[in-house]
């Protein structure tokens, strides 16, 4: 009985015990758990959460250089509350591509030291959005290799934590907020290879529920020919990493955005290849026409967004193009001064594109249309020449500029646009042209810069290609020949702007700059040499007969023909053992040469199998005719003559499937006595 009493009251005592247990381990998790809310509150009331976006995603030319990045913005919410007067921590912001940077390099006092044009701004100043912030003018650190210590400010009106202020009496850590006057918004970034980072960047937490701080990252260029390859999605991505570093620390979603896709920006061609007759002279004779055709809307680009519907609104080099998260579909980004001499965001120039013409023969010379042509003959005249908004439903347009590299120059200078006008027309026709030099190794250059173009459509430029020269066939002038062509966008790489420059941030390169033609020359025109070749089917001097031949130069004539004269190579053909070739020496026009058989291949015929053979006569000047005749020796019991058939000249690129055709070209004779 008590031995089963004991066990009763021991239960009761261990039942007692757990109880207490379960209370005191509920006492300890109560505990951590306000505990861990308590950490988390202060954790959460000083933690900066950034929300990355990119609000564009941009098409980049697989053949440029210094390609536009979209814009990244870090819209920041949380922290707590400053104290006005307390220095502002800062951070270094540094953003790394998958590619090289190539945002153009704004050296202070000229020393190298990679400061650029690619900006980061805090609350989008002189956006015109509501805020203190937005209502702000942009105002530039000018050390962006250390950044700009700031201060909190105390504007009136403003909540606390939304304004970055600076004051006018600076103390260790704080200072008297005695001062109205705003800080920095806009800080440049300092380029590294594939990285550019952005120096003491002040962080100042917006605390207040409902408040958030906007930072922009804008006037990133990439080297997006490092990414032409494509991928099995057409496009490779453009990808960015954010990294933070400094006396704080932001909290960022998705710190590896994609802030653009690289493809083939550009298709171009010529048309068929124009053959020209060394013999016939030719004036400004329309020879090829050059197509240039962007793949994506946006490939084709003004240097700014134009601003009115007046000639060249879209090249001038002070447009008001300096608002925040603005899309320009320009080359130009956002454009903010930053001394009197540098201007961060300016392209030098609109998309350009580049005719290399190569192999042009000595004594020809070049022109080409001034502007965009409808065909060779007429020229394609728009009804606008800014931009696509200010012109809704208009044609783009080209026009021809000095050279590659010239900048569009400064729209206060009159005539500050470097086109070039236009000195004559084509033989046929009314398309403005000029004449463009020819280099003494026969290369020439002619650049088009786009005026206006339509960023929601795909813009096709043609242009016309024109040739003027005498024809000399005495002096060989022009010598045969083919002439070609490179297509691409301007400028490529030259002796003084290498591919591994071009690669790379520079200061003095200009922007934008590409790489050369990767396809193969066009052919655009040929000089073939002015021949006639003369076909005698039948000639023999064996078993006591002979064959006189005759060939008449008859380029002298009441048509005003251009008198030639050459040489006639005589090419004897009797089977398996053929005579050497011939020459009949130079042939003077208005003259017949003559000769016999026996005597310039004596015993001709004896090589082949009936006793006989032929002769084709190739000779260097046009309208040679020819006369055989064949007889017994003395003429005294057989004789028969007959003309020289005139087959076509395969050394012109034409001959056809039979050379003896009449239809392969038009130029065959079949006419013999």
């Amino acid at each position: 009985m008590k031995e089963n009493f004991d066990r009763f009251n021991f239960e009761i005592y261990k039942e007692k015990e757990m109880v207490s247990f379960r209370r005191w381990i509920l006492a300890l998790t109560v505990v951590a758990m306000f505990a861990g809310l308590a950490g988390a509150q202060v954790i959460g009331n000083n933690q900066l959460n950034c929300a990355t976006n990119v609000s564009v995603t941009p098409t980049l030319r697989s053949e440029g250089y210094t390609e536009q990045t979209g814009d990244i913005t870090l819209n920041c919410t949380g922290g707590v509350v400053a104290t006005p007067g307390a220095t502002i921590p800062a951070v270094n912001i540094q953003i790394f591509l998958n590619t090289a940077v190539t945002s153009r390099l704004l050296p202070v006092s000229n020393v190298s030291n990679n400061i650029s044009e690619a900006l980061l701004l805090i609350d989008e100043p002189g956006s015109g959005l509501s805020g203190y912030g937005p209502s702000l003018p942009q105002i530039l650190c000018p050390t962006p290799l250390t950044g700009c210590i700031q201060y909190v400010g105390n504007q009136p009106g403003v909540t606390l934590g939304t304004a970055v202020a600076s004051c006018s009496s600076v103390g260790t850590n704080t200072c008297a907020v005695t001062s109205t006057l705003p800080g920095s918004n806009v800080f440049q970034g300092v380029v590294s290879g594939n990285s550019v980072t952005f120096f003491g960047i002040p962080v100042l937490a917006p605390a207040t529920a409902g408040n958030s701080r906007i930072y922009r990252i804008t006037n990133i260029r990439a080297n997006a020919t490092a990414l032409s390859g494509g991928s099995a999605a057409g496009a490779t991505p453009v990808i960015a990493s954010i990294s933070i570093s400094g006396a704080t620390s932001l909290l960022i979603t998705n710190p590896t955005p994609t802030i653009g896709f690289v493809q083939a920006g550009l298709t171009a061609t010529a048309s068929s290849s124009t053959n020209l007759n060394q013999c016939t002279s030719s004036t400004r004779a329309s020879v090829s026409t050059l197509t240039f055709t962007e793949n994506f809307g946006t490939a084709f680009k003004t240097r700014v967004f134009a601003q009115s519907n007046n000639a060249y609104a879209g090249q001038i080099s002070n447009p008001i193009q300096n608002v925040p998260g603005s899309i320009y579909n320009s080359e130009s980004n956002l454009v903010v001064p930053i001394n009197g001499t540098q201007t961060a965001g300016l392209a030098d120039y609109g998309t350009r594109l580049k005719a290399s013409f190569n192999n042009i023969p000595t004594g020809v010379r070049l022109w080409v249309s001034t502007t965009g042509v409808f065909n060779n003959a007429l020229p394609f005249t728009p009804q606008g020449t800014g931009a696509a908004s200010f012109n809704v439903g208009q044609t783009s347009s080209v026009q021809l500029v000095s050279s590659e590299t010239v900048s569009d120059g400064n729209a206060g200078v009159s005539g500050f646009f470097p086109a070039v006008p236009s000195t004559d027309t084509p033989s046929t026709g009314t398309t403005p042209i000029v004449e463009i030099p020819v280099a003494s190794n026969g290369t020439a250059q002619a650049v088009w810069e786009v005026i206006n173009t339509n960023p929601n459509a795909i813009d096709s430029f043609k242009v016309g290609v024109y040739v003027t020269y005498s024809a000399n066939v005495a002096q060989n002038s022009p010598p045969a020949g083919t002439a070609t062509v490179n297509l691409s966008f301007a400028p490529t790489p030259t002796a003084a702007f290498t591919a591994a420059a071009g690669a790379a941030a520079s200061s003095t390169l200009t922007i934008p700059r590409f790489v050369a033609d990767t396809a193969a020359a066009r052919n655009i025109f040929n000089v073939n040499i002015c021949r006639t070749v003369l076909l005698y089917p039948y000639v023999t001097n064996t078993a006591g007969y002979d064959t006189g031949v005759a060939i008449a130069n008859t380029t002298s004539d009441p048509f005003g023909t251009g008198a030639q004269s050459g040489a006639c190579k005589l090419n004897w053909y009797q089977g398996t053992t053929n005579p050497a070739q011939g020459d009949t020496g130079n042939i003077a026009a208005g003259t017949v040469w003559a000769g016999l058989a026996s005597l310039l291949v004596p015993g001709f015929g004896s090589g082949g199998p009936y006793g006989s053979g032929y002769m084709i006569a190739v000779c260097n000047f046009q309208f040679a005719h020819g006369f055989a005749v064949v007889q017994d020796l003395g003429g005294r019991n057989f004789g028969m003559a007959y003309l020289a058939l005139i087959i076509p000249d395969p050394g012109t690129g034409s001959r056809g499937a039979n050379p003896l055709s009449a239809a392969a070209n038009g130029t065959g004779e079949n006419t013999a006595h």
